[in-house]
């Protein structure tokens, strides 16, 4: 579960190295649960870009969009079973919903199939591995 305010690594080679969560996009809370919208695997966030590879498109300090493409928190899957990866990932993503960088390092969860969006299956056929 990614918050506002939590740092998370960019998971493509747009240049972008570590980005500061600023807002989740499309969730609310409900009554009586935690006080922030968290994000998931497979929700759109917006980022302001803290650590940047010089000379690279994307600058420090840039806002940008990205969805969520791993996360520290166990995700359950229909048959039962839990996903968990290591750090907490995004990949950076244009107004558009396509990916910004040609492409994505390590792993990404499966639930972005299952999804199907037309951005979402586009980082699924980059990606290396597919877990």
């Amino acid at each position: 579960m990614i918050q506002q305010e939590s740092r998370v690594d960019v998971a493509d080679n747009s240049g972008a190295k570590v980005a500061y969560v600023i807002r989740v996009l499309g969730r609310t809370t409900a009554r009586g649960r935690s006080t922030r919208p968290c994000a998931s695997l497979g929700d759109r966030v917006v980022c302001s870009v803290k650590k940047a590879l010089p000379g690279s498109d994307v600058k420090s300090g840039t806002i940008v969009k990205g969805i969520v493409v791993r996360t520290n928190y166990p995700v359950r899957r229909k048959d039962g079973s839990y996903v968990r990866f290591d750090k907490n990932a995004i990949v950076l993503v244009d107004d558009n919903g396509n990916p910004r960088g040609t492409r994505i390092f390590g792993a990404v969860a499966r639930e972005l199939r299952e999804q199907g969006d037309g951005g979402k299956m586009k980082i699924v056929s980059l990606a290396s591995e597919v877990v």
